[in-house]
């Protein structure tokens, strides 16, 4: 029975708290703006990590693989010779067509020195040598202009690299080394990595950097995504070569990995300071909030209302409060951050990648819940400071 009459009173005193808001507005708008800010902040940072981790971990399929020299950690740092590239495209798992044989793509690597648009600096962009069978094996649509023809200095472009770099349009001519490139087409990879990309023929691409018959890895299409092990197993234990397998999605998940956490944990520090502000100010918001009603507290006490349910109205307040900021910056996060174009650098092969911000279900939800934590503790003392007030000395304070 004490427990519904406790409820009872605390429903009663929460209400009479919020009534009151009108005649605080200035300071509870304070609090309020202050927790958005938070939210806003946490969670378009957080969003950074979203977006790069998605568009690294959407790249490549259940049935695509990418085979490397063994020992190495990206495709930079890989050199593959013919009979590795031959012992690869050998393997019977790999799918076949009757007009090109193994869909496998033996591709070399290199960076390149282009000026962005967004600032006029030159930043490294990555130029990929490839072979036809690319086109099949990775998610491939032209946009603009043609493919580029075998044997020839022609670029084709990816439509997030079109955008951040200068002077990709096509028609337009690149000038790489002593060589001048003619870009023939631009190119829809899905919004994976190969968007942040230039590709050209890769037998045209081996001479310019000096890299004879080897290429850096093959990426193949297999039969089947349950072709994989078998796939894998023939070629780590083949005595003749000295090979790394792996998914296509694991190779990429595992480039984004470290950037990724480095974000996270840039963005929780910023919210954790940010949080500190807002639950100092917040702290001030609700002390005031108790003052300017000790009549009222005072008062209700004298009737019989206990101190549970003050406490309770108090932090219900105060949570409240927090989830309009926490809504309010997750509304501004979501319009003005989800989808944003941005490019970041791979630390793995030193170019960049090109990703869009996401704001996601799970991001918000967080960033609401880290909202009401900090409402409750920013209610806690005010609270606790409510609940001790003698009633007497509280009535003598008017």
């Amino acid at each position: 029975m004490w427990i519904f009459s406790g409820l009872f009173q605390a429903a009663v005193v929460t209400a009479l708290n919020l009534r009151t808001i009108p005649r605080r507005l200035s300071s509870s708008a304070v609090a309020v703006i202050g927790m958005a800010g938070v939210v806003t902040v946490l969670v378009s940072v957080l969003s950074i990590a979203e977006g790069l981790r998605t568009t690294m971990a959407n790249t490549g399929s259940p049935d695509t693989a990418i085979v490397m020299r063994a020992g190495s950690d990206a495709e930079m740092t890989s050199i593959m010779l013919r009979d590795d590239l031959v012992a690869v495209k050998d393997a019977p798992e790999i799918a076949r067509t009757a007009a090109e044989g193994p869909l496998a793509s033996a591709e070399l690597f290199a960076v390149v020195d282009l000026i962005k648009t967004s600032t006029g600096t030159t930043a490294n962009a990555p130029l990929r040598g490839v072979e036809p069978a690319a086109f099949k094996i990775r998610n491939f649509k032209m946009l603009k202009g043609r493919r580029f023809e075998p044997g020839r200095n022609e670029v084709i472009v990816g439509k997030a690299a079109a955008e951040e770099f200068r002077s990709l349009d096509v028609g337009s001519q690149l000038k790489l080394g002593p060589n001048v490139w003619m870009i023939v087409g631009t190119f829809d990879a899905g919004g994976t990595v190969p968007d942040s990309e230039l590709w050209c023929d890769a037998g045209v691409l081996a001479p310019l950097y000096r890299r004879g018959n080897s290429r850096q890895a093959v990426y193949v299409r297999l039969q089947s995504p349950e072709a994989f092990t078998p796939f894998k197993d023939r070629l780590t234990t083949d005595p003749r070569v000295k090979l790394k397998v792996m998914r296509e999605q694991e190779y990429y998940a595992g480039q984004s990995e470290m950037l990724s956490k480095t974000i996270v944990l840039i963005g929780s520090i910023i919210g954790l300071l940010m949080g500190m502000g807002a639950l100092f100010v917040a702290v001030i918001t609700m002390h005031s909030a108790v003052a300017s009603r000790t009549r009222e507290i005072a008062t209700l006490r004298a009737l019989g209302f206990r101190g549970g349910p003050v406490v309770i109205s108090i932090l219900v307040e105060s949570m409240m409060l927090a989830l309009v900021g926490g809504a309010l910056g997750a509304i501004v996060s979501y319009v003005g951050f989800n989808g944003y174009q941005a490019a970041t650098m791979n630390w793995q092969n030193m170019s960049s990648v090109a990703f869009a911000f996401r704001v996601t279900p799970r991001l918000l939800a967080f960033g609401i819940g880290w909202s009401l934590v900090l409402g409750l503790l920013s209610g806690l003392l005010p609270a606790i400071r409510a609940m001790r007030m003698p009633v007497v000395t509280a009535l003598r304070e008017l």
